[in-house]
């Protein structure tokens, strides 16, 4: 109550109370308005990496871990929810709260992606302005609850495109997926009871009714191409109605009351304060634990390791000399690729299958069974596999996953993913060049689960692993193979592999890391 009190203060004109407000606020003062949003589809989006606003373009920093050493998610996205009338700036204060928060993966999910799908006569009526777009009716709560609810559990998700102009939904939906923080904003937002509960923080935007009349005229006129008169026509029929029966009662259950919407700078600045304090409580470590777990533990039976031939041991021997020349160390590094790609592939699920040969003869031979097989490179080492595996796989389907380290926490931190469509039921094969801690496998891996891949349908490879990361990522993902040329004993305070090979993306590419020593963003200590 506090807060929505100091958020109604904060509405009122040289109240008193705003000095004395502002000196509570610690953060700088939030940018002025944003220019005027223009948009004929819905505006459900995901915010990796950057976010732009209409003045700058800021780089986020990565997403820290969002599981613990199990590889079980710890915790939940937290989930503003935005609500008011039609036109009373729910957009604009979402896009200011997401621009002042300035953490990494925000998602804004729009209550307009969820309208359903109008038949024929339905529309006809809006064709016309008779429909009612305001009524909780016109809304799939179903589909929402469903969406949000995998959203804030960390999963990836797909969310329709509502187009204004046709009265329809697009063919395309979007994917959305990584959120520190959900902000969902809609007019209904606080309408259903359990999608009340999906909400952790609730703020109402309680704009004059002029005001959002005038705005609703310009929007739908300019950017929707209505007519003046249809529009006014729609407003006093059903919008209007609707908000006073259905959202304007819905104000009770709000956290904060903002008046005046995104100019209310006193109010927006008291939400991201606390949204800073709720995230701060559920920060949590992840290296730390791993390196203290699992001493002594013999190896998992998931854990394959290339036979240590003579041709094998002395590629080993060529890349781990600190005097081989970048040249060879790329030459030989692709030859034990090409081999551990090989030997992958062999634990692929093969069935029976007769051919006939030139001679006319039956042949009894084996056949990769139907499902595809993607490969998903950890960058930006793993990259350097991609050719072994396109050399063997036809056709093969690829993706990418940026995992660096921050500097602050040692922590591994998700940056940026490109994944294939419809991957949930391939084959992956997740690539690394070396495997430390398994910190950086651990979170590539809860990305691949988190877009339904299954378990055990994922492989591992890299071309050296540690027993540490190797008994983090089993005792996390006991379903995931585990697929290397060679296994060392041993890791060092600063998380090396000893004796190790060095940082595997600088020699390959030939640069230096200016990078403090026990750093491991390149998969020196992944």
């Amino acid at each position: 109550m506090a807060a929505e009190e100091a958020a109604r203060a904060g509405g009122r004109r040289g109240s008193s109370g705003a000095p004395a407000l502002d000196s509570l606020v610690c953060r700088p003062p939030l940018t002025p308005a944003l220019s005027p949003r223009k948009r004929t589809t819905s505006q459900s989006k995901t915010e990796p990496p950057l976010l732009r606003t209409s003045k700058r373009t800021i780089y986020t920093a990565g997403r820290p871990p969002w599981y613990n050493e199990t590889g079980t998610p710890f915790k939940e996205a937290f989930v503003i929810g935005l609500c008011g009338g039609s036109a009373s700036g729910k957009t604009t204060v979402a896009n200011k709260i997401i621009e002042a928060l300035d953490v990494p993966w925000v998602v804004l999910l729009s209550m307009d992606s969820f309208y359903k799908v109008l038949s024929k006569d339905q529309q006809q009526l809006a064709a016309c302005n008779e429909y009612n777009f305001d009524h909780p009716d016109a809304f799939d709560f179903d589909l929402l609850i469903s969406v949000l609810r995998k959203l804030k559990e960390g999963k990836s998700v797909k969310v329709p495109v509502y187009d204004f102009t046709t009265h329809s939904r697009s063919k395309e939906w979007k994917t959305i997926y990584g959120a520190n923080v959900i902000v969902f904003e809609g007019i209904l937002a606080f309408a259903n009871k359990e999608l009340l509960q999906l909400l952790d923080m609730k703020v109402f935007v309680d704009t004059d009714s002029d005001i959002r009349l005038v705005r609703r005229l310009k929007r739908d006129i300019m950017e929707r191409g209505r007519e003046v008169a249809g529009v006014i026509k729609q407003y006093s029929k059903f919008v209007k109605p609707a908000f006073e029966q259905y959202i304007e009662p819905t104000m009770q259950a709000a956290d904060i009351v903002v008046p005046r919407g995104g100019e209310n700078f006193v109010a927006l600045d008291l939400i991201v304060q606390h949204v800073h304090s709720q995230l701060e409580k559920r920060e949590i470590t992840v290296r730390a634990a791993l390196a203290s777990a699992h001493q002594g533990q013999p190896l998992p039976k998931t854990l394959s390791v290339l036979d240590s031939t003579p041709q094998v041991r002395g590629m080993h021997t060529i890349i781990r000399n600190k005097e081989t020349t970048r040249d060879e160390f790329i030459f030989y590094s692709k030859r034990l690729m090409r081999l551990l790609i090989e030997h992958a592939l062999s634990f692929l699920p093969l069935k029976p299958v007769t051919v006939e040969t030139p001679q006319g003869t039956v042949y009894e031979g084996k056949r990769f069974h139907r499902q595809r097989i993607t490969g998903v490179s950890i960058l930006r080492a793993g990259e350097t596999m991609e050719q072994a595996l396109t050399a063997v796989c036809k056709d093969i389907r690829l993706g990418k996953i940026l995992i660096q380290t921050n500097h602050n926490t040692g922590e591994p931190e998700l940056h940026y993913l490109r994944l294939p469509k419809e991957i949930s039921e391939d084959y992956v094969i997740l690539m690394d060049s070396t495997v430390s801690t398994g910190a950086a496998a651990m979170m590539a891996i809860r990305v691949l689960l988190d877009h339904d891949v299954q378990e055990d349908r994922i492989f591992l490879l890299s071309l050296l692993m540690a027993e540490m990361g190797v008994h983090s990522v089993a005792y996390a993902f006991p379903r995931v193979r585990i697929i290397t040329t060679a296994v060392d004993k041993r890791v060092s305070e600063e998380f090396h592999i000893i004796p190790g090979i060095g940082n595997f993306g600088d020699r390959y590419f030939g640069t230096d890391s200016a990078l403090p020593s026990w750093y491991e963003g390149d998969c020196m200590d992944c």
